[in-house]
């Protein structure tokens, strides 16, 4: 919590197995209050080891509705455990978690109303084991978008 306002983090996950344990080890308890984590219908052992972890927020769906699909069930748990501000943060680990800070305390104290982060700034996606050609792909469709 900052300034009185409750901060949940939001996982849309979906066979996350290999890097949720390093994702959510890095999340700052120290200000957030809430995890919610959504499965996907993962092939592996993603919704276990959420639970294993000790998350208290997990929702699986039994079948996959796909991306947008787990960010609205994401969003609608978040929203219903009265957050204030909620954090995406892909289970992958494609970019860190260390932001959080920085990103929560622009919002609540009432610098910005959306903070938004980028797993293709710097190399964190690769590194994250995005394939090359996406993150070309990804590079050059952020560029487009400037001209």
């Amino acid at each position: 919590m900052i300034n009185s306002k409750k901060i949940v983090i939001v996982l849309p996950a979906f066979n996350a197995e290999k890097t949720l344990s390093a994702t959510y080890s890095e999340i700052p308890m120290d200000i957030v209050d809430e995890i919610v984590l959504v499965d996907d219908a993962s092939h592996d052992s993603t919704y276990e080891l959420a639970h294993k972890l000790g998350i208290e927020n997990i929702i699986r769906h039994e079948n996959n509705k796909g991306y947008g699909a787990n960010q609205k069930s994401c969003y609608n748990m978040a929203l219903g455990l009265n957050a204030d501000i909620i954090i995406m943060l892909h289970p992958d680990y494609q970019y860190t978690p260390k932001l959080i800070h920085s990103m929560a305390y622009l919002i609540a104290n009432d610098v910005y109303d959306v903070v938004l982060g980028s797993r293709i700034l710097g190399r964190g996606a690769i590194k994250g084991g995005m394939p090359r050609y996406k993150y070309v792909a990804n590079r050059f469709s952020h560029c487009s978008k400037i001209f």
